[in-house]
């Protein structure tokens, strides 16, 4: 690792990350959009830069961690396209990219050899990253790695408010497969990856067990002792979610994280929902945005 390390969107993971890198007696410096996450990240003792990327570029040098997130809208990803134009003094820089990338695999087994085909705009903007980074190797040389992350986990992202308001889930026999990561595995992952994983290649992050969102969600709604959710057919479920989630109901898949465990070394504290979830309620650093 060399001294200079940025982690571009530092909310809640890059907060952990950045926890980990000063313990090893490095000090990176969080780039975040507003001026509350910058108080935030001040008051836990991370050095911080306010930036807007839609704007703005952040003088980023040696090693960074994207963290942030794409736009809202459209199908490119014009945040990481300004800071890579910027200029040539990124050493090497690790992409927090989407499992949403392979798009339906119909629940099939897949690994980091699958071709993406993104199905969700949001995916879409995720890829869009993805091929911009690998020209950008192509053009100037430069040293990256992707890791592609499902749903997050952990202390505070629990989905306590959809359980106490009662939404419904789809009926367990007709829910796809989903993958999830504990926050604090992804924020131990990342520095894995970052450290020693191949120039160009991409990583899935999760933890290796995938269930569906309904049993995620019963498990939480036993954990937190709250009434378990309603369950309705895909179709009629449906009707009770945004279209964001339905999104992610719309694809069925389950990550090989063979990569990461076999040529990489890495080790879960948290291997599965049986183990992550109970962890949950212990007490949380503080969450940006």
């Amino acid at each position: 690792m060399v001294e200079s390390v940025w982690i571009v969107g530092c909310g809640d993971v890059g907060l952990r990350v950045a926890k980990r890198l000063q313990q090893e007696g490095l000090e990176p410096t969080g780039v975040v959009r507003s001026r509350q996450s910058l108080e935030r990240l001040e008051a836990a003792g991370v050095r911080a830069l306010q930036c807007d990327l839609d704007t703005q570029s952040a003088p980023l040098k040696g090693t960074v961690i994207w963290l942030a997130p794409p736009p809202r809208e459209g199908r490119t990803e014009p945040r990481l396209a300004r800071c890579l134009h910027a200029g040539s003094a990124i050493r090497r820089l690790l992409y927090l990219s989407t499992s949403g990338v392979y798009g339906d695999c119909g629940g099939e087994w897949i690994d980091e050899s699958a071709p993406i085909a993104p199905k969700s705009a949001r995916a879409q903007r995720r890829a869009d990253a993805e091929h911009q980074l690998a020209a950008w190797r192509s053009a100037t040389g430069g040293d990256y790695v992707v890791i592609r992350v499902p749903g997050i986990y952990g202390p505070g992202r629990l989905p306590e408010a959809r359980l106490r308001d009662g939404t419904p889930v789809i009926a367990a026999d007709a829910a796809p497969y989903t993958n999830r990561i504990h926050v604090e595995d992804l924020a131990a992952a990342t520095l894995c990856v970052l450290r020693h994983g191949e120039t160009g290649q991409a990583y899935n992050v999760a933890d290796g067990n995938p269930t569906t969102m309904t049993d995620y969600f019963l498990r939480c709604a036993a954990l937190l002792g709250l009434p378990a959710p309603p369950q309705l057919p895909p179709e009629e479920a449906r009707t009770h979610m945004s279209a964001a989630m339905w999104s992610f109901m719309e694809e069925s898949k389950r990550l090989r994280v063979d990569r990461l465990r076999d040529a990489l070394g890495f080790q879960w504290q948290y291997p599965d929902l049986a183990s992550g979830l109970p962890a949950c309620l212990s007490s949380e650093i503080a969450k940006d945005a």
